[in-house]
């Protein structure tokens, strides 16, 4: 066997898939997608909840910050603000001091369902969480808010 060859199988050997972190990431990710689906009370993407629940803790907040409190860019919130004008769940209106800037804020049908959206919030995040005990589910959220 070549040296080549042997570099190769020690590289198979050493690296599975299954205990990578990016890939243990996205099946966690994807089952708290399904579980979101199917415990959310409205026809809500988990971004355009996110969006929800930030402008509902901030109040009147301008669409450039509210992107970075979502973790979103510009282009992006803007087609999820556009989507959650459209259900009527918020408004956007110049800024005061500043006619270049547009200030969100939630309208009063958005009003009344955030107690309902963070009921839903808490429930699915019971659920993704449930095979953990309560010292590891601390432990997790500790090392993601690390590493995010």
């Amino acid at each position: 066997m070549t040296h080549a060859s042997e570099d190769i199988l020690e590289q198979k050997q050493r690296y599975r898939l299954s205990q990578q972190v990016g890939y243990l990431l996205r099946l966690a990710s994807q089952r708290h997608a399904v579980i979101f689906q199917k415990n959310i009370s409205e026809d809500l993407t988990p971004t355009q909840f996110s969006t929800l629940i930030r402008v509902y803790e901030t109040g009147s907040v301008s669409q450039n910050h509210l992107g970075r409190l979502a973790a979103m860019d510009v282009a992006t919130v803007k087609g999820v603000v556009d989507r959650l004008k459209a259900k009527g769940l918020v408004i956007s209106s110049a800024n005061p001091n500043d006619k270049r800037r547009s200030d969100i804020s939630l309208t009063p049908k958005g009003q009344s369902i955030v107690q309902t959206l963070i009921e839903d919030g808490l429930r699915i995040s019971e659920e993704t969480l449930k095979p953990l005990t309560q010292g590891e589910k601390k432990t997790l959220m500790t090392l993601l808010a690390k590493i995010t």
